[in-house]
């Protein structure tokens, strides 16, 4: 299809001539009533042309750095036009008009760019203050260009408020270092320029760049301090626009230069690192330009809501084991890392130049306190320079191409930073990472040492990555590079994800985590000999991501040919290959498994074989967790991970066996009857006498002596039905514990009930007392950082449980409400349910796979008790936009079961519920029928 590209957006011409018709027609009524509605109506449909032209141009050629200027170029066609008529027709002041302001574009519009729905930023420079009739003629226009639907930032000033709030303000000094005249009095905006230059920017070059870098530095912290965020901020976050920008005003302020190419004439910048930089501000335009048209408003987060349309709007296409918008989003990120390249070099130049050695300057910079002169690191060929590890000479490499992974390690065993310079020439250097170097067993040596480092491994390997060393010397890295997984669930790239992974290994082998995880703290010190295999596992557990390969297989044999190579031996190679293939097993049983359930142990035990491979399991799949990203760990993942390695241990060391479990169940009876010290002895035993083993082994000791206490209050306050909450703050849950008479549908209306919350269910428990009632809690993920809120909260969700479950509160009303919240159309899924009889002995195990929403929980359980199956326990987990949820069933005979027509029954119903969506919950039911489910009389 051919698109027709106009470079002018509307008919300039045309516009002025009606512009002149209006003011003939309506004459001193042009900027009232009718007259001004006719001539809104003019300007909003002329820009309407405009902005859809630029659409349509935007997706003919792909240009959006010049969709930028094409729209900049309409909006000063469009202001000039109206100043033009307001000086002419509305105030009468004719072309010399004395009193005029001049018109300047400040800010990103000044640099001519203006993005499809940014913000217009104008400065009205006046002669004089308080001259009334400017002040009017500043409003009219003001007004108008509001009521025409633009969004503009102004601000009417002398030179002299400009001079001195400049001197003042870095941000005002920044939108005036980018200010052009539209319109009006040239005369006024020289002389704004002239004393710009002579009061402002002479002799303040120094601490300008000191303001612009800690300005940046914030900013990047408010957006998460990396640029590998899966949901990234084109504009503000790190390696966006803004860092783009960042460098522009830096180097205009200091070098005094109009355009960018003047950088390679001052030998700051290559010929080639002015293409890229180019390149990547012309790449991060196009995406925005087609991100403000697809959200339809200044939208700056690239959210998975619009990568998937402006992936296909860029034209990528799926590759095996890569989607387009994957594609696409790697590309996003290899610009961005370019992004910071190119800051690195520029903070070299300046530094080069010696314009402010100062502490502060330094640290700016990232120089950390500068000292006096090089000093040769005896017996290499690098020097410490400014406190920073540099190179003795520019053959360094050349010479010894060996001498690139030495850098890093020299600078590992140093503890340093590196300077920008040694950064840069390794990046040109690239190349001399061939086949012989990767083979070198010295070569390999260093870097395994880099990655076993007891110092900060992460920022070593950080800086190989970024400067390009990881991916060239070990290529299997290089394709995961950039990569991102388009899921709510990840949120960094996978060699992100990687780098931060290894963070959280060295944390916890220093000790400074042993809070979150005493287990793995208190078992390292028995893994030192582990140590080198357990880094090399984790750098290397998801280097298969992006295969149409099982990832983790693949990875597996990745390692086997990788191994050897860094110079592990057979033993650590193996051991390294099978924890990279079961590197999500300790995790999913966790989550999805029933742990009092011997079948989970058995099956565990079974995958793990020894002890030593269970520790080094434990410990890796902690630092995945923690390295997927911000609040995906919780203490209820640790705890589950921690009794999850405590049963099988036990199996492992030759004690778990059916006897020793109802052994072990009669002692914690008996600890648990010992607790309640201050009971009579026939309350003692008769509580302790409600629980089950099953209930016994798998609650923890206080929780029991909790839920002992609310059996004995609600039963002398004779409730049938009572609720109780309690935090784990160290679990990052709350638990509400149900007491009511045993119903299979009890756990679906308590669902619904925290569905209709919009709270969050992480995991259920469900118990029967000896005496038939049930015992079900709810873990719901915590909202309140403060325990009172926390508490009020869950209390609220108690009571709403206790009203529906008596009849007081309509369930389906309560979903209703709250239907909308979660759930976004821009993820598919093909919803998954198995019925499988070889995950336990006794039970029957249900396992669905979808897409999240609220009211799911509820709608499954409910269909389950709809199918005639007993639900005995349930885990709960979510994957972002996924959840995985787990039901260990019987019939009601308290069978598993055994017949496949019946299993597809079990399945096709499920489905069917899933695609369903929430219709159907709750369906038709009256408050007896819920009362009479929850075996409750009202």
């Amino acid at each position: 299809m051919n698109i027709k590209i106009s470079e002018q957006l509307f008919d300039q011409d045309a516009l002025q001539a009606q512009l002149v018709q209006l003011a003939s027609r309506y004459g001193d009524a042009l900027k009232e009533n009718e007259g001004r509605k006719a001539l809104l109506d003019l300007f909003k449909s002329t820009l309407k042309t405009g902005f859809d032209q630029a659409n349509v141009n935007l997706n003919g050629d792909g240009k959006g750095l010049k969709c930028a200027e094409r729209i900049s170029q309409m909006m000063d066609g469009a202001i000039v036009a109206l100043a033009t008529l307001a000086r002419d027709h509305v105030f009468r002041g004719g072309p010399g008009w004395e009193r005029a302001p001049a018109i300047l574009a400040v800010g990103g519009y000044g640099r001519g760019t203006l993005a499809p729905f940014s913000d217009i930023d104008l400065l009205f420079l006046v002669p004089a203050t308080g001259d009334a009739t400017a002040t009017k003629f500043v409003e009219f226009i003001l007004y108008f260009l509001w009521d025409c639907g633009l969004k503009v930032g102004h601000a009417t000033r002398t030179i002299a408020e400009c001079v001195k709030l400049s001197r003042a303000d870095t941000t005002i000094c920044t939108s005036l270092l980018e200010s052009r005249r539209i319109w009006g009095n040239a005369k006024l905006a020289n002389e704004l320029e002239a004393a710009f230059v002579a009061q402002v920017k002479t002799g303040t070059a120094a601490a300008y760049i000191e303001a612009k870098l800690l300005e940046r530095d914030e900013r990047h912290k408010r957006s998460g301090d990396t640029r590998y965020l899966v949901e990234p901020n084109i504009k503000e976050g790190k390696g966006g626009l803004r860092d783009i920008h960042t460098l522009f005003w830096v180097t205009k302020y200091f070098y005094n230069i109009k355009d960018e190419r003047e950088l390679v004439d001052k030998g700051v910048l290559t010929k080639r690192e002015l293409q890229t930089l180019r390149k990547a501000n012309a790449f991060l335009w196009s995406v925005r330009c087609q991100l403000h048209f697809v959200a339809g408003k200044a939208e700056e987060r690239l959210s998975f809501d619009f990568q998937r349309e402006i992936a296909a709007r860029l034209n990528y296409s799926d590759h095996p084991g890569l989607s387009g918008v994957e594609r696409f989003m790697k590309h996003y990120f290899l610009i961005s890392k370019d992004v910071g390249d190119l800051t690195r070099i520029l903070c070299a130049a300046l530094e080069a130049v010696n314009v402010k050695a100062t502490p502060s300057w330094g640290k700016m910079l990232g120089l950390g306190i500068l000292s006096p002169s090089k000093k040769a690191i005896r017996g290499t060929d690098f020097v410490m320079d400014h406190g920073k590890i540099s190179i003795a000479k520019n053959t360094v490499f050349d010479l010894a191409p060996i001498n690139i992974i030495r850098l890093f390690h020299q600078a590992s065993l140093q503890d340093c930073l590196y300077h920008p310079d040694a950064l840069r020439l390794v990046t040109q250097s690239l190349k001399s990472i061939d086949k012989d170097l990767r083979e070198s067993p010295e070569a390999n040596r260093l870097f395994i040492e880099i990655l076993t480092s007891k110092s900060n491994p992460e920022l070593h390997l950080r800086r190989m990555n970024e400067a390009g060393v990881l991916g060239r010397f070990i290529p299997e890295f290089g394709q995961i590079v950039a990569m991102m997984q388009f899921s709510m669930y990840h949120h960094y790239t996978v060699d992100e994800h990687i780098l931060r992974a290894v963070a959280a290994l060295a944390a916890l082998w220093q000790g400074t985590s042993a809070e979150d995880h005493p287990l793995a703290v208190s078992l390292l010190p028995e893994m030192e000999q582990h140590r080198r295999l357990l880094f090399v596992a984790l750098f290397l557990h998801d280097i298969a991501k992006g295969r149409p390969e099982d990832h983790s297989i693949e990875g597996a044999k990745i390692a086997k040919q990788l191994c050897p190579r860094f110079g592990l031996t057979a033993f650590e190679t193996e051991t390294v290959s099978w924890l990279i293939e079961q590197h999500l097993t300790m995790s999913t049983i966790a989550q999805t498994r029933d742990l009092s359930d011997r079948k989970t142990i058995e099956d565990f035990a079974a995958a793990v074989q020894s002890m030593d491979r269970m520790r080094l399991l434990l410990v890796l799949t902690i630092c995945d967790i923690r390295a997927v990203g911000p609040n995906t760990w919780t203490g209820w993942k640790g705890q589950l991970l921690r009794n999850l390695y405590a049963e099988t241990e036990i199996l492992l060391t030759g004690g778990f066996s059916e006897g020793s479990r109802s052994a072990r169940a009669d002692a914690q009876r008996k600890r648990l009857e010992a607790a309640l010290v201050e009971w009579p002895q026939s309350d003692r035993v008769k509580y302790a006498g409600l629980f089950y083993g099953n209930y016994l082994l798998a609650v923890p000791a206080a929780s029991q002596l909790i839920h002992a206490g609310f059996l004995r209050d609600s039963d002398r306050s004779e409730k049938r039905l009572a609720t109780m909450v309690e935090t784990k703050a160290f679990e990052a849950v709350t638990e509400i514990t149900v007491l009511a008479p045993d119903h299979p549908r009890l756990l679906s209306i308590i669902a619904g009930a925290c569905s209709g919350t919009g709270a969050d269910i992480v995991g259920a428990q469900i118990f029967t007392t000896t005496d038939g009632r049930a015992l079900d809690t709810i873990r719901i993920a915590r909202e309140f950082a403060d325990n009172a809120d926390e508490l009020r909260r869950a209390g609220r969700i108690g009571t709403l449980i206790e009203d529906v479950l008596s009849g007081k509160a309509g369930l389906p009303e309560t979903i209703h409400r709250q239907r909308k919240k979660r759930f976004s159309k821009v993820f598919s899924l093909t919803p998954r349910v198995d019925v499988r009889n070889a995950l336990s002995h006794r039970y029957s195990v249900i396992e669905v796979e979808c897409l999240d929403r609220i009211g799911l929980l509820a709608e499954i359980t409910r269909a389950i008790s709809d199918l005639s199956l007993d639900i005995e326990s349930a885990q709960i987990t979510t994957y972002g936009e996924k959840v995985i949820d787990t039901f260990y069933v019987t019939d009601l005979m308290g069978f598993k079961i055994d017949s496949p027509h019946r299993q597809k029954r079990i399945i096709k119903r499920l489905i069917q519920v899933i695609e369903e969506g929430m219709p159907g919950v709750g369906k038709n039911w009256t408050n007896d029928d819920r009362a009479e489910a929850a075996g409750i009389s009202v």
